[in-house]
């Protein structure tokens, strides 16, 4: 969805067109949109004040938010609507009185705008440090929250270890952790089940991608993290090898093919399904309204026969991400 939005942004808008933060964390993408004439910046104020700008899929600070409303001629928010949702159960525990143990990793940009929901109430725990010193003021009153790109066995050992310090520990209605990442590590044991090496394309800054290193190697595999064809490294296999090869959640289709191809060439390949994924997160409801804002201006402009008429926005359920950054020479 935000790699789609921003698709829209930079075919709509003369460049630059301004991001806060990595739209998604992976090399390819951003380099992608950056010859497309997107300005990615860590700070609101660098932005010039009437551009357009689109905050990132990892949710922002209401701060951000607010900054990036005053000085953008244009705001779209691309935020994860998984990423909206412990938004959300943030501000209501904060809001019950709850202490909030968040799980995620320091400095991640989701981890920085979750927290900042909260700044009062909510502690960033490590999934490896664990719990370690934290001491709630009411041990009665404490909720447990996390970074969706989490893996599933970092958030149960510290569900496991909360629920029994703390009686009546509140969690999200529904799982935090993103389905994207969790099919994902079901499917790669799913996979270290045949394979003896596993490569897993993606970014080193991608949470979900060193996720998946992490599990592979949990299941006892040789992992390795490759962002592209040009990071595989013959000496990682043996002739008897079989090599499983899969992805982080923001990697794109065709570097993932690329992969594919550079460790068998025109070699025979074998597709490992493990589940089905037909979740559709819509645009941003404010790049809908402006896109079909802009049709009817064009429409009117040169007194169209069929004004209103179907649209390219109302068919963005019929293209991916991997057509948006065909688009952009991906």
């Amino acid at each position: 969805m935000a790699i789609k939005a921003l698709t829209w942004m930079v075919q709509t808008f003369e460049p630059p067109v301004y991001c806060y933060h990595e739209i998604v964390h992976n090399a390819a993408v951003v380099a992608a949109f950056e010859r497309a004439g997107v300005v990615f910046v860590d700070d609101v104020s660098d932005v010039p004040v009437g551009s357009p700008v689109m905050l990132s899929a990892h949710g922002s600070a209401p701060e951000v938010v607010a900054a990036a409303e005053r000085r953008a001629a244009v705001m779209i928010d691309a935020v994860c609507p998984l990423v909206t949702k412990v938004h959300h159960e943030m501000r209501r525990m904060s809001d019950r009185g709850y202490d909030i143990i968040y799980v995620g990793h320091e400095g991640h940009d989701e981890a920085i705008g979750a927290i900042a929901e909260a700044p009062g109430a909510a502690t960033l725990v490590d999934p490896v440090e664990g719990l370690g010193s934290f001491d709630p003021s009411d041990r009665n009153k404490v909720a447990l929250l996390a970074q969706t790109t989490l893996g599933l066995y970092e958030w149960e050992g510290v569900l496991a270890d909360a629920g029994k310090r703390f009686p009546g520990l509140e969690t999200a209605r529904k799982s935090d952790l993103c389905y994207a990442t969790t099919n994902r590590q079901t499917a790669i044991l799913h996979l270290a089940e045949s394979a003896s090496v596993i490569l897993v394309v993606g970014s080193e800054n991608s949470s979900n991608t060193q996720a998946l290193v992490r599990v592979a190697r949990m299941a006892g595999v040789r992992a390795y993290r490759v962002d592209g064809p040009e990071d595989v490294d013959p000496s990682w296999f043996d002739d008897d090898d079989l090599v499983g090869v899969t992805a982080g959640a923001s990697a794109p289709d065709q570097r993932v093919r690329a992969v594919i191809e550079a460790v068998g060439p025109g070699g025979a390949v074998e597709i490992v399904r493990v589940t089905d994924e037909d979740e559709y997160f819509p645009l941003p409801p404010r790049l809908r309204i402006f896109v079909k804002t802009l049709q009817a201006l064009v429409e009117g402009a040169f007194a169209a026969p069929n004004p209103g008429a179907h649209g390219p926005i109302e068919d963005d359920r019929g293209w991916d991400a991997s057509e948006a950054l065909a688009l952009l020479g991906v």
